[in-house]
């Protein structure tokens, strides 16, 4: 794809969708964004408001694009009920909005809760979704992301919080794996610049097997400047009461909800070694133990701790 040509994004005032558009704008394309809300303008850069079940904005995002990014997703929310309408009927309108303008390029940033549809309404929503995708007639690929982790992150920051107190509470025993939202940012880029490559891919930080999530909580505890955190494995009882009680503290704002509990007490969120990404297309560059202390600096020079 040419760099004169333009991306579409969706989610780009979200925190991957807005690290995709800055890395989109360093590799010299020019992007049109999906937006809620007033944005401040860019070069680069033309905004359309609207939203994912608005047709007449989607219309306008996609035309004439060279590709689209679908990121935006909800991860959170008080009613399940939302997963179906934001993730599910988000992405149908997206795909019938490019079959509409004759738009191919797609890729869409799913997740690993993907891969245990049963376990939350969450990743039963984006399973749902990746099934939309992959039997439309685009030119398709799926992004299933792990742990996304990087500045201006409001989900990782409660563990980097907790560990600058010296206590991480952690799911049951498990594994997980992590990437840069920057280095997810330039895959989805890298990406978008490719034809005819129908795969489902699980990227990471490439570190093999993954981490504990012990081993995590240390290294977030070492980024904020603890030599050794706390960090006790909880039952999933005790995760679901927990989850309780967040929401009698933040109502709908809460951050720990039932639906999260089920797939935090999964054992095994490790990225597939036959789902990774091809080392011609992308590799990660940002080592995560660099990685997370640059995020806790952010995090301190930003005021958020």
């Amino acid at each position: 794809m040419s760099k004169r040509q333009t991306l579409a994004i969706t989610g780009a005032t979200g925190f991957v969708g807005s690290t995709t558009l800055d890395a989109a704008l360093a590799q010299g394309f020019s992007v049109r964004a999906l937006t809620r809300r007033e944005a401040d303008e860019r070069d680069g850069v033309a905004w359309v408001k609207g939203t994912l079940d608005d047709t007449a904005s989607l219309a306008a995002l996609v035309q004439g694009a060279g590709a689209v990014l679908h990121i935006a997703g909800l991860t959170n929310t008080p009613d399940p009920a939302d997963f179906e309408r934001a993730n599910v009927e988000g992405t149908a309108n997206v795909i019938a909005a490019m079959k509409e303008a004759k738009a191919k390029r797609l890729v869409f940033v799913s997740s690993l809760s993907a891969r245990e549809p049963k376990l939350s309404q969450y990743g039963a929503s984006k399973a749902r979704a990746e099934e939309l995708v992959t039997a439309s007639d685009l030119d398709w690929t799926v992004v299933r992301p792990p742990a996304v982790y990087g500045p201006r992150d409001v989900d990782m920051f409660e563990l980097f919080r907790s560990a600058r107190m010296g206590l991480v509470p952690l799911p049951p025993s498990g594994g997980t794996s992590l990437i840069h939202a920057a280095d997810l940012a330039d895959l989805l880029v890298a990406l978008a610049q490719r034809k005819r490559l129908k795969a489902i891919y699980e990227p990471d930080d490439g570190r093999e097997g993954g981490w504990s999530h012990k081993e995590m909580a240390q290294a977030i505890g070492r980024a904020v400047g603890r030599s050794a955190v706390f960090a006790p494995n909880l039952p999933a009882g005790v995760l679901g009461m927990a989850a309780g009680a967040d929401r009698l503290i933040r109502g709908d704002r809460a951050k720990l909800t039932a639906d999260r509990v089920g797939y935090m007490c999964h054992p095994n969120w490790i990225a597939r070694f036959d789902r990774a990404v091809p080392k011609e297309i992308w590799e990660p560059k940002i080592d995560s133990e660099q990685g997370l202390k640059a995020t806790a600096a952010w995090y301190r020079s930003a005021g958020w701790m």
